[in-house]
């Protein structure tokens, strides 16, 4: 399968999804390694999501599974400030 080559830019957007699942994760009372488990993906996949200085692409089925867990509509996971 040949990947597709990207003229744009989406880094701040990675980083803001990571924020709102960070938020919405805490509001759970959940930690990284709860969720991750619930997920059945690693406590440091989260982490990488989460953290703002690493851009960690997030797939659709994920994100889905993310806000299933949290009791959040998906809408909020992305909502952008800018």
């Amino acid at each position: 399968m040949e990947e597709r080559k990207s003229n744009f830019n989406h880094t701040d957007k990675y980083i803001e999804i990571g924020y709102n699942i960070a938020y919405y994760r805490k509001h759970a009372k959940l930690t990284q390694e709860q969720l991750a488990e619930m997920l059945g993906i690693s406590r440091s996949h989260i982490s990488a999501i989460e953290a703002p200085n690493i851009v960690r692409k997030i797939s659709m089925d994920l994100l889905f599974d993310i806000a299933a867990v949290l009791d959040v509509e998906v809408y909020k996971l992305l909502l952008f400030k800018h």
